[in-house]
């Protein structure tokens, strides 16, 4: 009986480990979880990495010519968002990796300004004219 050795047979030495397993059994806090949109990037202090597990290794594979979302990152290492949210914040704890996020805050006032009640009701009158 013959296997097939292409690339898409190939499995990742994650597949075989719980999930559970990969973040020592911790989950992403609900108020710190990431959004799936914001984006990772390599630092340069990633080069020098090392005793990090495979799954954390591969990320910084990842991330290190391009930023790369966290869905795309889920995807990529066919781990769990809530697993790929632990890893991702354990790596920028360590200055391995730079989080984007998507949100604009506001210095002044700590809020997002496009949640601001001025914009909203902006945005209402512009519809209410149409």
């Amino acid at each position: 009986m013959t296997f097939p050795t292409g690339p898409d047979e190939e499995h990742d030495e994650t597949s075989t480990v719980r999930p559970y397993a990969v973040t020592g059994g911790r989950r992403a806090m609900s108020s710190s979880d990431l959004p799936l949109e914001a984006l990772v990037e390599a630092l340069p202090s990633a080069v020098t990495s090392r005793g990090l597990t495979p799954e954390k290794r591969r990320i910084l594979e990842e991330c290190s010519s391009t930023f790369v979302s966290i869905a795309e990152l889920s995807a990529y290492l066919r781990l769990p968002l809530g697993v790929v949210r632990v890893l991702v914040t354990d790596l920028s704890d360590a200055s391995y990796l730079k989080i984007h996020l998507s949100t604009p805050v506001s210095p002044e006032t700590g809020q997002n300004p496009a949640l601001s009640l001025s914009v909203l009701e902006s945005v209402l009158n512009g519809i209410s004219a149409l």
